[in-house]
């Protein structure tokens, strides 16, 4: 079985040292983030200055991933699409659609993101859910669209804490949306809660960009590496090849000195289905 990790594991080094590291180890993919030390642009439900992110800059960063043989699977966003300030939500905007350029230009195939959310009132609001999930419909609409005009795709991470908390409610807020070019980014440790393994499978295989790899204790508020929680990996797997056979899967959580160790568990895991 392949598995890749996410850039942001590695912030203390530079884009080549990262993917030397990855393919030395025999990683094959990643969910490029832009958080490097000579790419520090990343921010988790914000935005930063892209200005000096030049196409030129953009390929020579991407290229070196792909001299070592690491292909990049994704490009992480992860900005706020529930901002509720709509000049900072334009702002948000524009970010997210300057990564989809990038994206574009290097033929990076997805892009991704969560809902994002409003600090201190991540969840669902009783008060302004059905608002928050009507401005997040618009978003991914208009984001599909300049998706579809990029010519990549746009993958949601859903997540229990967010205003799609469920694989059921991710392929109901998909339908609505109503768009080819908007997929699913999964990690079973954001749906455990809400979800048994095979009901993830059911509701999303069909529109599934590529997995995280991380795992969580049904009672837990964040994630843990794999084998840390409650996810039956042996199942899981075994729906992965069943149903997503070559969908990347891509390790999230993990550090310089846990990763292949953490890679080696998925696998054992993958021996034991």
């Amino acid at each position: 079985m392949d598995i890749g990790v996410v850039s942001r594991s590695f912030p203390q080094l530079t884009n080549e040292e990262v993917a030397a590291l990855l393919a030395g180890s025999g990683f094959k993919w990643t969910e490029l983030c832009f958080s490097q030390t000579d790419s520090n642009y990343w921010r988790y439900n914000g935005r930063s200055d892209l200005s000096d992110l030049t196409d030129e800059r953009s390929r020579e960063i991407i290229e070196t991933y792909r001299k070592y043989g690491v292909e990049v699977a994704s490009i992480g966003v992860f900005t706020n699409l529930l901002e509720t300030d709509d000049a900072e939500l334009e702002e948000n905007l524009t970010y997210f659609e300057r990564h989809m350029q990038i994206a574009a230009l290097n033929s990076v195939p997805v892009v991704a993101t969560e809902c994002g959310f409003i600090p201190g009132k991540r969840g669902i609001q009783a008060e302004s859910y059905e608002k928050d999930f009507e401005r997040l419909l618009l978003q991914v609409r208009w984001l599909g669209e300049r998706a579809g005009h990029y010519g990549i795709k746009l993958a949601l991470e859903p997540c229990v804490l967010d205003v799609v908390p469920s694989a059921k409610r991710t392929a109901d807020f998909l339908a609505q949306v109503g768009s080819p070019h908007v997929q699913v980014l999964l990690d079973p440790a954001n749906l455990i809660a809400n979800n048994s393994e095979e009901e993830m499978f059911r509701y999303l295989a069909p529109h599934l960009a590529y997995f995280h790899g991380k795992d969580r204790k049904v009672n837990d508020t964040y994630g843990r590496c794999v084998g840390d929680g409650d996810i039956d990996w042996a199942k899981l797997l075994n729906l992965y090849h069943e149903h997503t056979e070559g969908v990347p899967f891509i390790l999230e959580y993990v550090n310089i000195q846990n990763f292949c160790d953490i890679r080696d568990r998925v696998l054992a895991f993958d021996q034991s289905r």
